[in-house]
């Protein structure tokens, strides 16, 4: 498969490979506790999905967007460009440096520290939302059907009707194979990041997938490299669908794949693996 990927990289990984070519010191850990090398590599490409959901909001949505809301808002990468739209924005995610970093950014623009610490299976906004979105793959960090279905109610409850919910994530293909690995990187000044993923174990039956996740981080005083392990639940194309229809809240309005483009809907099938699901809260 491939994970938590931006749509495109910044510039090829062989450049700074060749630029500093030497063995790294490592070290193990949570690369989620490190958020400014995450967001190099995840902000890089933040526009193509900016557009995409503002697309989405003019497009799929019932209702006029102006409050926003992201589960597993992370860095908060999409949520300052939305406060800088103009919109409301309220986020949540479970690594309290993460939200620090989302919250100093939001601070150091002029806005309200809106993200919380908190789990996506279980919470609720103060407000009603006019839309949501998580297009990176987050959605396949909870590990069971029970804090998928959760997930998906507490977003619901929270959505106005007509709102609708960007969901990105995943899916195992059933016809092709998966892919196995990817690498990408981004660059801010002196500053370089390259992400390597690839999956060491893949349980279908169980349902979980076992994958490796590093970055390679080179600037002129340091180059190391920071490695990881992390678990996705695995969802084929028919396993989400049973999941969506199962939760009775949602209409499914188009689905799209992570070339973020509007005007080229995607029919989800068997071969599926990059799938956005336009979600919409039914009206009451």
């Amino acid at each position: 498969m491939i994970f938590d990927h931006p749509s495109q990289p910044f510039f090829l990984v062989e450049s700074v490979s060749t630029l500093y070519p030497m063995t790294l010191e490592t070290i193990q850990g949570n690369l989620y506790d490190y958020p400014k090398y995450y967001d190099l590599v995840y902000g890089s490409d933040w526009k193509a999905e900016f557009d995409f959901l503002e697309d989405c909001f003019e497009k799929h949505a019932d209702v006029t967007i102006e409050r926003v809301y992201e589960p597993a808002c992370g860095t908060g990468r999409l949520l300052v460009k939305f406060a800088d739209a103009g919109y409301q924005i309220g986020g949540i995610d479970l690594n309290p440096k993460a939200v620090d970093y989302c919250n100093d950014r939001l601070d150091r623009n002029g806005y309200a520290r809106a993200a919380t610490v908190g789990d996506m299976a279980d919470f609720c906004t103060a407000k009603p939302i006019d839309a949501a979105f998580n297009t990176i793959n987050s959605f396949r960090h909870l590990a069971t059907e029970t804090q998928a279905r959760r997930h998906l109610e507490c977003v619901a409850k929270a959505l106005r009707p007509g709102g609708i919910y960007v969901l990105g994530l995943h899916l195992t293909p059933t016809e092709i194979e998966p892919m196995q690995e990817e690498s990408w990187s981004a660059r801010r000044g002196n500053l370089a990041v390259i992400s390597h993923l690839w999956v060491t174990d893949c349980d279908l039956q169980c349902r979980r997938e076992t994958v490796g996740m590093s970055f390679d981080i080179y600037s002129p005083t340091r180059q190391f490299r920071i490695k990881d392990e992390v678990h996705f639940r695995t969802y084929t194309h028919l396993q989400m669908a049973d999941l969506l229809r199962s939760i009775g809240t949602f209409d499914v309005t188009e689905c799209y794949d992570f070339s973020y483009d509007i005007s080229n809907p995607l029919e989800v099938g068997p071969a599926s693996e990059d799938v956005v699901y336009v979600l919409k809260k039914r009206a009451l």
